[in-house]
């Protein structure tokens, strides 16, 4: 498995492209070499190319806009391609679906096609999950409605270990359910403070890294992508160097 940094952890400097190319080069000085493009600016497909090589870097997967997904695929689809990245993300249920289940069906409606199209060009739609999906509606989670939605080959899931452990569920159990389906996941720590879960670089908190990568290794995870959405005030190319450290010291790098 490859670490790997969602960029949604430094969004707050890739809001033009002169801040974006130069948190590329800040992350690659870090270490690593693989990347999740998300909350960035506009640019072009041409441009990341180019801004990826130079730094000796990999988008691996990316979070797009789910209206592009759904109404514009072919577009998407080639300039996924032209990066080089293999794997279209959704961020989320674009609709505040939680366990309504014509909600559902209208999220099904609108992706089924696009994560068909998606997958005939070569490539595979993910989609990442916070913890609303963990609520259970006659004793089944949204998540795993989704995942029935969907064929395996269509649709793989972004296992985010923060919000599998907020939803109340298991991340190294979820990550075996899931086996096949989980290239790429994300990893963030969480740590108990002020009375409330909070967000934390990897090690700081109470998560068991070491159940849950080995999970997703035996379900065949590629990519172990570090997101903290909070840094908690601190600098995040701090955190996300002190995550990576802490991979690397697993064995990941």
């Amino acid at each position: 498995m490859i670490t790997g940094a969602q960029l949604f952890t430094v969004r707050d400097y890739t809001q033009n492209l002169n801040d974006f190319a130069e948190t590329l080069k800040k992350v690659a000085d870090i270490g690593y070499t693989t990347v999740q493009v998300s909350g960035a600016c506009a640019f072009e497909a041409d441009w990341l190319k180019e801004q990826l090589q130079k730094n000796g870097l990999s988008c691996v997967i990316t979070h797009t806009n789910p209206d592009r997904i759904a109404y514009d695929t072919e577009t998407v689809i080639e300039d996924h391609k032209t990066f080089g990245c293999g794997y279209v993300g959704l961020g989320s249920i674009p609709w505040g679906l939680a366990q309504n289940p014509a909600g559902l069906t209208a999220f099904v409606e609108a992706f089924r096609e696009p994560a068909k199209k998606i997958k005939d060009a070569g490539l595979k739609f993910m989609y990442h999950n916070h913890g609303f999906e963990f609520e259970k509606a006659n004793g089944v989670t949204l998540l795993e409605r989704i995942a029935w939605a969907f064929p395996a080959d269509e649709l793989g899931f972004t296992l985010d270990s923060y919000w599998v452990q907020y939803g109340g569920g298991d991340p190294a159990a979820w990550a075996e359910k899931l086996s096949g389906r989980v290239d790429c996941v994300h990893v963030k720590d969480m740590q108990y403070k002020n009375g409330k879960p909070d967000m934390a670089y990897i090690g700081e908190g109470n998560l068991n890294f070491d159940r849950f990568l080995n999970a997703c290794e035996k379900a065949g995870t590629k990519y172990v992508l570090v997101e903290q959405d909070d840094c908690q005030g601190r600098d995040p190319f701090f955190c996300l160097k002190k995550s990576y450290e802490a991979l690397a010291a697993m064995g990941l790098k």
